[in-house]
């Protein structure tokens, strides 16, 4: 009964994932055609692109709270319903061809992805621990095996120039009808109990309590990972199609068909992303992920060849693709108070959705946005330095029998949660 209810919570969670990248990437691949229909430059599409980033911000701040207080399945129900609300709203925007509709729908589609961030990756690492395998690369894979979908019905809208209000509408009605069907099989109280600080007189000797978690170097280490592959990630997300079609010559169609590429990349890095962790370990992914994606971002950039910039795509989708869930394992596992960790690390790699779109923008309409990718090139490059400290398994076991310890007559912790990577 219980490894059939985790496998359907599991399914659940994959589902839960997928809807969000098929909303992204519906929204990703019209992004040509919105800012054509609203008379924008691209610094100004970046300050309409600063809502999605606010959204996210005030979703990710409040998440972890709302998961300690309530769970992370009240907290899913809420995301989710809001990246439904701010679809509509984007649609309408576009209909009415109004910019500070459209933002404001983007605001309400941040603060859905935002605020379910933290509450179904604590509720996939709960999965994690429970089957003693890594799942949260599979997660993400199916977030952008949605992407792939969403990206692809939005690159055949776009090329027979279905309106943009429509195409919104339906994928608004589909992600109702998924949620509907994933949520029954979430359960109630997960991350509820892993908010409060250790209860008892005092907290166990060398057990940080929750306000010490942004004293943890490393977990600060691990942050500044997320922030890079997520500026990486968010770049492409709010970028790709324009950067095709204004810095390499692409029509809308083919711009949208090189982010499907990158979002396939995406995909295929995380689904078989288990195998390669199983096999040389977080740190030396992560590397070999930052390593990739400076190289597709390298040839994106100064690469004046269509084909190969679009190609070069392959290799930035396959960089990006690994390094978000890995250090969201990498933090849960970390230390005590695993909601607290990953919330301070989801929180850091929102930094670049909320600082990203804006920056970028300006600097593209400056400089090109070719040239403005350079900024994203030189955090993917520092990532390559710092990705040592996503290997925590030794400090997670260390922790682990610290507590055990502690607890006379308590099971080891090796004997009931098996290693992660």
């Amino acid at each position: 009964m219980v490894d059939r209810a985790v496998r359907r919570r599991r399914r659940a969670l994959f589902l839960l994932f997928f809807l969000p990248g098929i909303a992204m990437s519906s929204w990703v691949t019209r992004t040509p055609d919105v800012r054509d229909q609203l008379g924008l430059s691209t610094a100004q599409m970046g300050l309409v692109l600063f809502g999605l980033s606010i959204g996210s911000m005030i979703g990710i701040l409040c998440s972890g709270r709302f998961v300690s207080r309530f769970g992370t399945r009240p907290v899913i129900a809420l995301g989710t319903l809001l990246i439904i609300a701010g679809t509509v709203v984007i649609g309408m925007g576009s209909a009415v061809r109004s910019a500070p509709l459209v933002t404001v729908g983007l605001c309400l589609f941040g603060a859905g992805m935002g605020g379910g961030e933290v509450a179904v990756n604590v509720d996939g690492a709960d999965v994690e621990r429970i089957t003693g395998t890594a799942v949260l690369p599979t997660l993400h894979g199916c977030f952008s095996l949605g992407t792939v979908v969403g990206g692809s019905a939005g690159m055949a809208a776009t090329a027979v120039a279905f309106p943009v209000h429509w195409h919104l509408t339906v994928v608004a009605l589909v992600a109702t009808g998924m949620l509907v069907h994933a949520l029954r099989a979430v359960p109630a109280g997960i991350g509820i109990s892993a908010a409060p600080s250790t209860p008892g007189p005092a907290p166990v000797p060398g057990q940080p309590s929750k306000p010490h978690v942004w004293k943890d170097r490393k977990l600060l280490l691990i942050g500044a990972i997320v922030l890079a592959m997520a500026l990486a990630e968010g770049a492409a997300n709010d970028w790709l199609p324009l950067l095709m079609v204004d810095g390499h010559g692409l029509d809308a169609a083919m711009g949208s068909l090189v982010f499907v590429g990158f979002a396939a990349a995406m995909t295929l890095g995380r689904f078989s992303g288990s195998f390669f962790l199983s096999r040389f370990g977080r740190a030396t992914v992560v590397r070999a992920s930052a390593v990739s994606g400076a190289a597709g971002l390298l040839l994106v950039i100064f690469s004046d060849n269509a084909a190969v910039a679009a190609t070069a795509v392959l290799f930035w989708g396959l960089g990006a693709s690994l390094g978000f869930p890995v250090a969201l394992s990498a933090a849960g596992d970390s230390g005590p108070d695993q909601t607290a960790r990953v919330s301070l690390v989801a929180v850091i790699g929102y930094v670049a959705f909320l600082v990203g779109p804006p920056a970028l923008g300006f600097l593209g309409d400056h400089y090109g946005l070719r040239s403005a990718m350079v900024v994203v090139l030189v955090f993917v490059a520092a990532a390559i330095l710092i990705a040592p400290a996503a290997d925590t398994r030794d400090r997670a076991a260390a922790t682990a029998d610290l507590g055990q310890r502690a607890r006379p007559g308590a099971t080891p912790a090796g004997q009931h949660q098996g290693d992660r990577s």
